[in-house]
């Protein structure tokens, strides 16, 4: 009582053991009969004995091979251990199979072959060469198989956990970056508009509570990123009143796909900043998210001149790193100036199933 469920059963090491040498038997047990050497009772006994030997060598092998830790080894150091291995585990099987031959040949007819069979050398080393061999070598490569396949779970999950901490820095660094630029616009509404800059603070506490608990996610759906987008612009109206305008031309086939958290934000959040809050008469930002072939394609436009200055670049840098840890180079981000003072800012991120 009390046995946990992996003791009930057998492992898969003595199963392969039972399994292999019983089948590797049943040739010595056809040969024992098909010649009428031993009774059906006696061949039985003789195969059983037959299985029995060859496991109790080979688990003895594999005991001091745990024991030394060969499996641990390198190909070249292993093979300097495993050869002469073979060679002494050949001589003991010769010699067992031998000294079990002439115990059997004793107790069927009294004929003592002791000195005949077991003090010579005999074609049954050649068998034992053979099956010893095999099964070391099986042994080895399957252990070394398994390492190998192990070491690479290992490190795909190191780079796992190194490619989320880098987003969640990403994430993290992106945050306050958006966060400052909001309390920016509140702090011009709270001596000209309060009305305004309280409408202003509910919105900042929504997407906080948002951008916050999406952060611990690496994808959000089109919809929910276009929420927080609508919020976002909402925010920025208050401060810029009639001189911001902004258009939605978005596939509704697309509400449910996924991307990056903040990633649409950020193209609106850096075309009101750097587009229309330098326009001394602002202007509109026209945002679109379509479809093309297998991409979500997002367009950002807005009026002015694009700059590669690091202050007006740092939100775009880190969300094109996002986008190469999370999909490998298969996203893209761009920022052209199809014309002067218009500015397009252009995101295609990859359908995924």
């Amino acid at each position: 009582m009390g046995t946990t469920n992996r003791y009930i059963g057998l492992s898969l090491y003595w199963k392969c053991q039972l399994i292999g040498w019983g089948v590797v038997s049943l040739l010595w047990l056809y040969i024992a009969l098909d010649r009428g050497q031993f009774s059906v009772y006696q061949a039985l006994i003789n195969y059983l004995l037959d299985v029995s030997i060859c496991i109790g060598l080979t688990h003895a092998y594999r005991t001091i091979a745990l024991r030394l830790k060969w499996n641990q080894l390198g190909i070249n150091p292993l093979v300097v251990r495993i050869i002469p291995s073979i060679l002494v585990l050949s001589v003991l099987f010769m010699q067992i199979m031998n000294l079990k031959t002439s115990a059997f040949i004793y107790w069927v007819n009294g004929t003592n072959t002791f000195m005949e069979n077991v003090l010579v050398w005999n074609p049954v080393l050649i068998t034992g060469l053979r099956h010893m061999a095999i099964w070391v070598l099986a042994y080895h490569a399957y252990h070394f198989y398994a390492r190998e396949v192990n070491t690479t779970k290992f490190n795909a999950q190191l780079s796992v956990i190194a490619k989320q901490s880098q987003l969640d820095n990403l994430s993290a660094q992106l945050n306050p970056h958006f966060l400052f630029n909001s309390l920016n616009s509140i702090k011009a509404l709270v001596l000209e508009n309060p009305t305004g800059a309280r409408r202003a603070i509910d919105l900042l506490s929504d997407l906080l509570r948002t951008s916050l608990y999406e952060k611990e996610h690496l994808s959000i759906t089109v919809a929910e990123e276009m929420n927080l987008v609508k919020d976002y612009v909402e925010l920025e109206k208050l401060r810029f009143e009639e001189r911001l305008n902004v258009t939605f031309n978005i596939d509704p086939t697309l509400e449910y796909v996924k991307i990056p958290p903040l990633s649409i934000q950020l193209l609106v959040e850096n075309a009101i900043k750097h587009g229309v809050d330098k326009q001394l008469q602002g202007g509109k930002v026209d945002i679109s998210v379509q479809k093309q072939e297998d991409y979500v394609v997002v367009q950002v436009k807005n009026p002015g001149v694009f700059s590669k200055r690091e202050d007006s670049g740092v939100g775009l840098k880190n969300l094109s790193e996002r986008l190469l840890l999370q999909y490998e180079g298969r996203a893209e981000i761009r920022v052209e100036t199809p014309s002067e003072k218009r500015v397009v800012a252009t995101l295609m991120i990859p359908i995924e199933n």
